[in-house]
């Protein structure tokens, strides 16, 4: 009999990819960097402050592109076969899958419920999988709908692998998949399919809306819903409960495992945020199930590819060496996303070329969703560990000043560390572990013990996916990027002003936060085993807070030297201006190539370009501002929660129009952007009132080159400019206009009276 040729074929093929007009054209534009700070040091002596606080901008930046610029050197792309892992591995491991949700308004249930069917949907061993869905909102609203996707997914399961379902996301399906073609029998099983969600969401809906005069639900705090009777959001006991117990695997069209999560919170008790609760689900599921593999997601990305798993154990099971693959990671990628990226926030220039650049090194960093874990990697475990530190790791005592002062979790961390798949006693039936569940689930039982520190996802941040990823690679962990066709993951990018500059605030705070503690990455470098050029990465991305300065002080330069009558640039006739002008237009080819390379339109360069001057001045610099107050002990970091809005193919072109413009509220965040703009129109104002009064710009002031600087700023920040004159959410709210106004009247008497 003929051995299958596919037995020796490696389950993935890393493919480098050839970007030499990359390193070219990045490397031009850092010597005309390079060019331009030289020329500003040996010429500050004849010029005046705007000459060196331009000289101070211009070199956060090129140490900004430096770090981009190793990143990108190398990129690496995976390419998995998961048809030879069918072949070659016939009892795939198991894997724990991890849901998040923190606000039943913010997140709607609805939302959370498709994410959850679409994972116990996809295509993998029923028995090999368990979902649990943390809920830090403490929503029976949530736990209700889950209760009821639970029934509905006794039907929907074996209807997507009856048929292979292409999305396993309900209301993904049936908006986008009509019914014109196939039998009889799968017309007639995808209306059925179709009635039940209906029905399953019209009951989600019913529940969810208030009683009339009331903020109460409609539901019956009796029964099984009594655990959620008298309890506030942050002030409640465990609650824990096993909504589907899988015992036969897929015998009878059974379903994965589904269990719901509140973890207890009190008021004097830091909760640590999305970390704390990640912690939980790792030692609730330990107990329970103990799966050496675990997936995590946020509740609004769900799996577009109902392979997934498959693909992830290519990498996890196909490398050579574990080190190699200590977590994988998925890109973020969006359904329904505005045209031309509005917001600048669906990442596909940035993803593309960053995260396959950091394959070429140690692996692309930990996003917080659509991620991979090997168990042991998230206890800690080195990947480098002698047989004598394993030992030691594996002492009764060492266990339980790491994993706390439960033995039987101690026992479920010993098997994961150790390498066995699972533990055998509570796999059947996991109920019967929901009393030792309970106690590793309580505020108290990290006390004592390295949870949030060398154990688990780790504390002090409200990035706790970028630190956690960082502690990872420091260990001397790899990682791998995982990015099939179709996508392995789809989510819903923020819409609006306010949820996008709110998204982007919490990233620059947390980011800060762990570039000033024991876990920078010139420290994981230095004093550990994050690689040289990895460490250039880390920097890039965690220094957005602090490059908030220099580009608000960048951005008002021109307005500043237009005002003082001085200037920052060279004068036309000057052969430095070269530099200047081969620059600008240089990078802005550069960054429009890119974008045109990967099919974006010029529209959605551009509004990646304002969108990123407005993130860097309002979201980043208020995202500074906050750890300044948190290093002056004035004011702790608050984490703030996107608002999600699951939409859907069928909405109409007015909708998608209305997405795509820019909204406002009262938050100060506004303020910056506002004051800006004001500011470059008083700017601009002042020089037509030198124009008007036939007094020429002064030879050695501002002229036309910080005029068009001016102008350009303005364009920047339009949709401030448009937000002058709407109405409405769409309008710059009366308050932040007052506040804005003063700011920039105070700007422009600093200037004059320094003047004087």
């Amino acid at each position: 009999m003929a051995a299958n040729p596919n037995i020796s074929l490696p389950l993935y093929e890393r493919v480098p990819e050839k970007n030499t007009l990359h390193k070219v054209l990045n490397v031009i534009i850092l010597l005309l960097l390079l060019s331009l700070l030289g020329y500003r040091l040996f010429s500050l002596k004849i010029h005046g402050f705007p000459w060196l606080l331009a000289f101070l901008c211009e070199s956060c930046f090129t140490f900004s592109w430096i770090c981009s610029t190793v990143t990108k050197w190398s990129p690496v792309d995976c390419i998995t076969y998961p048809e030879r892992l069918l072949q070659r591995v016939h009892d795939l491991p198991a894997v724990d899958i991890f849901v998040t949700t923190a606000d039943a308004v913010l997140e709607p249930p609805i939302m959370t419920v498709n994410t959850v069917l679409s994972l116990l949907a996809v295509d993998y061993p029923a028995d090999k999988l368990a979902c649990y869905v943390s809920d830090d909102g403490c929503s029976p609203l949530t736990f209700y709908s889950l209760v009821e996707a639970s029934k509905f997914a006794k039907l929907w399961v074996p209807f997507c692998k009856k048929y292979g379902i292409p999305i396993r996301a309900p209301f993904r399906f049936f908006s986008t998949h009509e019914l014109s073609s196939g039998t009889a029998q799968f017309r007639q099983d995808w209306q059925r399919m179709k009635e039940e969600y209906e029905e399953l969401s019209r009951k989600i809906l019913d529940v969810a809306t208030p009683i009339h005069g009331t903020t109460s639900t409609r539901l019956d705090l009796t029964g099984e819903f009594e655990a959620f009777a008298n309890v506030e959001r942050n002030n409640h006991p465990t609650i824990i409960k096993v909504i589907s117990d899988n015992k036969d695997g897929e015998i009878n069209g059974e379903v994965p495992h589904l269990v719901y999560i509140s973890r207890e919170k009190r008021p004097r008790h830091h909760h640590h945020y999305k970390a704390g609760a990640m912690n939980v689900l790792t030692r609730v599921s330990g107990m329970m199930t103990n799966a050496p593999f675990m997936l995590n997601v946020d509740c609004d990305m769900f799996p577009n590819n109902p392979q997934v798993m498959l693909h992830a154990m290519c990498l996890l099971l196909g490398s050579k060496s574990e080190r190699d693959s200590g977590f994988i990671q998925a890109p973020q990628k969006f359904y329904d996303a505005p045209k031309d990226d509005p917001y600048g926030n669906q990442f596909i220039v940035l993803q593309h070329y960053l995260h396959r650049g950091m394959g070429g090194i140690q692996g692309p960093m930990y996003c917080g969703t659509g991620c991979f874990h090997r168990r042991k990697v998230i206890y800690g475990l080195p990947p480098d560990r002698s047989e004598v530190n394993r030992r030691l790791m594996l002492k009764g005592g060492e266990l339980g000043k790491l994993f706390g002062n439960s033995t039987k979790f101690c026992e479920s961390a010993a098997h994961a560390l150790s390498g066995l798949e699972q533990k055998t006693d509570c796999c059947d039936n996991i109920s019967s572990s929901i009393e030792a569940a309970y106690q590793v689930a309580g505020c108290n039982y990290e006390y004592g013990s390295s949870w949030g520190n060398q154990v688990g996802w780790v504390y002090g941040s409200t990035t706790e996916d970028i630190v956690t990823g960082l502690r990872i690679h420091r260990q001397g962990w790899r990682s791998m990027f995982l990015n099939p066709d179709p996508p392995a993951f789809l989510g819903c990018a923020p819409t609006g002003g306010p949820g996008s500059l709110t998204q982007q605030k919490r990233w620059a705070t947390g980011l800060t936060e762990v570039l000033f503690s024991k876990n920078s990455p010139i420290l994981a470098t230095l004093n550990g085993k994050l690689e040289f050029k990895a460490c250039f990465f880390y920097l890039w991305i965690l220094t957005c807070g602090l490059r908030s300065v220099p580009e608000l002080c960048y951005t008002v330069l021109p307005a500043y030297c237009i005002i003082t009558n001085t200037t920052f640039l060279p004068k036309v006739e000057e052969k430095a201006i070269c530099v200047f002008a081969s620059l600008f237009v240089s990078y802005n080819l550069y960054t429009l190539w890119e974008f045109n390379k990967l099919g974006q339109s010029i529209k959605a360069w551009w509004n990646n370009q304002k969108m990123a001057r407005i993130y860097s001045t309002c979201s980043w610099f208020f995202g500074f501002l906050a750890i300044i107050l948190k290093l002056l002990s004035i004011s702790p970091t608050v984490f703030e929660i996107t608002r999600k809005d699951q939409s859907s193919a069928e909405d109409d072109d007015n909708n998608k129009v209305d997405v795509a413009r820019f909204t406002f509220d009262e938050s100060p965040k506004f303020i910056a952007g506002t004051a800006i703009l004001f500011l470059q129109l008083i700017s601009l104002a002042i020089v037509l009132s030198r124009l008007s009064q036939q007094a020429a710009l002064e030879v050695d002031g501002s002229g036309l080159r910080e005029v068009l600087c001016g102008v350009l700023v303005v364009l920047y920040f339009s949709p401030f400019l448009k937000g002058l004159f709407g109405r409405g959410k769409y309008g710059i709210p009366t308050s932040i206009m007052y506040k804005s106004i003063a700011f920039a009247l105070l700007f422009v008497h600093l200037c004059t009276w320094r003047q004087m």
